[in-house]
């Protein structure tokens, strides 16, 4: 089958069909893999993820291990063998160690790619399912819906006020309404409306189409520009910490150079020894891979959020989530569970009097009661009617798996239809009013009309939607089977009672219906008159259990939550009230009200809204721009197409992974894959603990570095000799820097994570605090600890005994810093000593790692030590410890005053 190079567009749908051998059933499964392995994956070329190997080779860029390697190998030359090769393999063990995270890092971005992979919905055997978007073939059916990516070039089937975005291929930026006739074969590209191609946007409507070219033979193959890697991005907390180990460089090799110096003028050490001495505190001491170690603990806390069912789709957006400070959520299927059950129903007949509907789920078993008393539906007409707008004004399909009812499609739509079944509508019935068209459902619109063929042969329309949308393009209504005018009396009264329902939480749909002589010439919105009102149809959406605990926790986190809905405005403010999310002196808007205020007078109230009922897209844009210019940082829900630009200016976009449409997605920063509002609040929570982590890993590092820089520099101001080699340098960098500060990365979130208020994101990473804290004083600390035992060693104990002391002693003091970086603002006591398992079993293999070099004689004369005295040891741990202690209560005194 040979698919390239034929006009697509000018080819009638059968003949389309027979050149791909497909059929509107569509491919089975097992053709279906045969064509991907033919064709390949739907995808375009990218290029391919680092080996294992070249992220182990790119460790060796650093320009300061190269001149170490280079030096080493001129040890060699003239007879430093031993020495050469143990610094040669401190070097390759830091190297492996490093490429470990950086490969840990994007195997974790990999499998995030993987999660927010982009997916269509394609016909298979004559079912509609969901497949990933590179699995699509030549031949398959998609299934095109508002807010759906197209997946690749396709030729048109079915349009139903199908219209798309093509302005990413042909520029134009005005919708483009789709049609099923071919077209000349001279029509150019932009103009080709039979047609629709892979990166376009459908942004109303429903359709359906064939696909006829995939991955690098779609139009957006063709252009090169799209084929090009994206840059990736830098966090500001990338930005940040380079400049911070650009500083430390600098003041690195400043200390490297005038400690050097004086070593060769003072104490006449051989210059190639000063050599590989100064490159060794410099590849030690300066954290060129900084942003990388930033960027691997982002993506690999990234993975963890996934986990978690909150897939983060850029780096930046875990940064920001610790500064969220109100939290704009959908109510329906995110507060609540999205499993609507029908409960009331509202006929003029009966008055005030609702009828009762029992069962619950989705299983179709339940009966419909007036005063108690169990009532044939199909005995009243207009009760017969409603019920059947319900089975036919309605795409979703009610399935029987594995025992079980599930609803496939739109949870409300799902209620409707086991509602219909209850009554005892049967699938016969549904294929006996086929659909010739419809005016689909939009959140602008608020409605929906679906155009049916009667067993008799008319045409009869049903609509359903809000019920003061639906009663506005009414004309009549049905009392006791006769249809009669729907005077403006009628109509307060029918809002009154809606507004009961609404009270009492129930969601509600008007129904209407309208006969046609004929099938309509232009089914648009411009059919939507004259119809005749049916009744409304109440359901229940029950809060999620685990909501009011997650919301509690926002409470205690400072962070403030608002109900944004397409819901009457009763509804929301009783699911409101039953959260606690609404309470006295707060506001409650609808659409309308937003509407008629200007951008000005919401921003003097909106920090004192709490719900926002019958809202659209282009109203949770205004209450963004709103929260922004306050100050806030907003998190914003959404699934619709249209909701795509407020999830653009929002600071973090939330979107939904079951209800959300691809645009919505690709429009967001973090996705809920089980569309639960109470994963916001955990991913909040994560976003904190990964910032938390990243600092301490950071302040951990910088600490050490600091006080390994300014060791040698004190040292030789005091006139005395280089307090440790270049093989100590390299061997404390190793032992310190490396396990215990990885464990340090995946530390568990400290008691109060969730009990402090948001960070201010224009916050340093370093504060005023930090700074002194952790970057001043416990360097300082750890030198003056060091200083006085070499000091003191070199009073009445050889050189060799002084180093072996205070090389100990400095693994020792790094290694219980560690501890004490478990809380930047806490005791270490406090946080609980023990609950990092992986930063004790770091600690731990680096003090055996120690023990080893000290107590192996043929490593000695290479690490210029001896054996540790018992009171080298005495002396080692009671000087760690006080250091240890010294920092718990500085940490201690210097919360108490922040709290002050």
């Amino acid at each position: 089958m040979r698919v390239n190079q034929i006009n697509w567009h000018a080819l009638a749908v059968d003949e389309v069909l027979k050149i791909l051998e497909t059929k509107p059933q569509g491919l089975d499964e097992d053709e279906a893999e045969r064509r991907l392995a033919l064709y390949g994956p739907n995808e375009l070329r990218r290029e391919k993820g680092r080996s294992r190997l070249s992220i182990f080779l790119n460790q060796f860029k650093n320009v300061l291990i190269l001149i170490l390697l280079i030096a080493t190998g001129l040890s060699i030359i003239i007879g430093e063998v031993l020495d050469a090769v143990l610094i040669i393999t401190i070097v390759m063990v830091s190297a492996v160690l490093g490429a470990f995270q950086e490969y840990r890092a994007e195997k974790a971005l990999e499998a995030l790619r993987k999660l927010t992979a982009p997916e269509a919905t394609v016909i298979r055997s004559g079912m509609e399912k969901r497949v990933l978007a590179r699995e699509i073939v030549p031949g398959d059916i998609l299934v095109l819906m508002a807010g759906d990516r197209v997946p690749a070039d396709a030729r048109i089937l079915e349009s139903h006020e199908l219209k798309l975005d093509e302005s990413s291929l042909t520029g134009e930026s005005t919708t483009v309404t789709k049609i099923v006739d071919p077209l000349p074969e001279d029509t150019p590209l932009a103009d080709r409306s039979n047609m629709v191609y892979a990166g376009t946007v459908v942004v109303y409507g429903k359709g359906k189409a064939v696909v006829v070219a995939t991955g690098m033979k779609t139009e957006m193959g063709k252009i090169a520009e799209i084929v090009q890697e994206v840059k990736e991005e830098k966090t500001p907390l990338e930005k940040r910490t380079d400049q911070i180990g650009k500083i430390l460089a600098y003041l690195c090799l400043s200390v490297a150079v005038i400690v050097a110096g004086i070593g060769l003028l003072i104490w006449h050490y051989d210059p190639l020894t000063m050599a590989i001495w100064a490159v060794s505190l410099a590849v030690a001491a300066v954290p060129e891979a900084l942003p990388a170690v930033v960027t691997g603990a982002l993506a690999i806390g990234m993975y963890a959020m996934a986990r978690r069912n909150a897939i983060v789709r850029r780096l930046p957006a875990v940064e920001t989530l610790g500064c969220t400070t109100i939290i704009c959520a959908d109510k329906t299927g995110t507060m609540t569970k999205g499993e609507m059950t029908v409960r009331k129903i509202y006929l003029k007949r009966f008055g005030d009097e609702l009828i009762d509907v029992t069962g619950a789920g989705y299983e179709p078993k339940g009966e419909l009661r007036v005063r108690g008393n169990s009532i044939n539906p199909l005995e009243l007409k207009e009760l017969n009617l409603l019920l059947l707008g319900c089975l036919l004004c309605n795409d979703a399909r009610l399935e029987k798996v594995e025992g079980r009812w599930i609803v496939r499609g739109d949870p409300t739509e799902g209620a409707l239809k086991v509602l219909s079944r209850k009554a005892g509508l049967t699938d016969e019935i549904e294929s006996s009013y086929p659909r010739i068209d419809e005016v689909p459902f939009s959140s602008e619109r608020k409605c929906m009309t679906t155009i049916h063929r009667s067993r008799d042969g008319k045409v009869v329309a049903f609509m359903k939607g809000a019920p003061e949308v639906v009663l506005s393009k009414c004309s009549t209504m049905m009392v006791d089977g006769e249809v009669v005018d729907l005077r403006e009396n009628d109509v307060e009264e029918i809002l009154k009672v809606n507004d009961e329902m609404a009270s009492r939480a129930l969601r509600n749909l008007a129904f209407a219906y309208k006969v046609f002589d004929k099938v309509p010439e232009n089914v648009d919105e411009s059919i939507e008159h004259g119809f005749t009102f049916l009744g409304i149809v109440g359901m229940i959406d029950p809060p999620r259990p685990e909501v009011k605990d997650a919301l509690e926790l926002c409470r205690k986190a400072g962070i403030k939550v608002v109900m944004i809905t397409g819901d009457h405005k009763l509804t929301a403010l009783a699911i409101a009230k039953e959260l606690k999310i609404f309470k006295d002196g707060d506001i409650a808007l609808t659409g309308r009200e937003l509407d008629s205020m200007s951008d000005e007078e919401l921003e003097k109230i909106v920090e004192k809204v709490t719900v926002y009922a019958r809202v659209s897209p282009k109203d949770k844009m205004k209450i963004v721009k709103a929260l922004k210019k306050r100050g806030h940082v907003v998190a914003m829900t959404g699934d619709g197409v249209n909701d795509a630009p407020a999830l653009k200016s929002a600071d973090i976009g939330v979107a939904m992974g079951i209800t959300g449409t691809e645009v919505a997605k690709e429009a967001s920063d973090m996705i809920l894959s089980d569309d639960n509002f109470a994963t916001i609040v955990s991913a909040v929570e994560e976003g904190r603990r990964i910032y938390d982590d990243i600092k301490k890993y950071l302040f951990y590092l910088l600490g050490c570095n600091i006080s390994e820089i300014l060791i040698p520099l004190f040292a030789s101001f005091m006139g005395l000799p280089l307090p440790f080699t270049a093989l100590q340098y390299l061997w404390i960098n190793l032992t310190t820097d490396g396990l215990p500060a990885m464990a340090l990365g995946v530390d568990p979130a400290e008691p109060d994570v969730m009990r402090r208020p948001p960070r201010d994101p224009r916050e340093s990473i370093a504060t005023r605090r930090d700074i002194i804290l952790f970057l001043t004083f416990i360097p300082l600390l750890t030198t003056l600890a060091i200083l006085m035992n070499f000091v003191e060693g070199l009073g009445a104990e050889p050189l060799v005994r002084a180093r072996t002391r205070i090389f100990t002693l400095m693994i020792l003091i790094e290694l219980l810093i560690a501890l004490s970086f478990r809380s930047l603002k806490y005791s270490a006591l406090r946080v609980g000593i023990w609950r990092n398992k992986f930063l004790i079993l770091a600690i731990m293999s680096s003090l055996l790692l120690q023990l080893c070099i000290l107590y192996t004689p043929a490593l000695h004369r290479p690490f210029k030590i001896t054996y540790p005295s018992i009171q080298d040891w005495i002396f080692g741990l009671m000087s760690a410890l006080v250091v240890f202690m010294l920092i718990e209560i500085v940490k201690e005194v210097a919360s108490a005053i922040t709290k002050r």
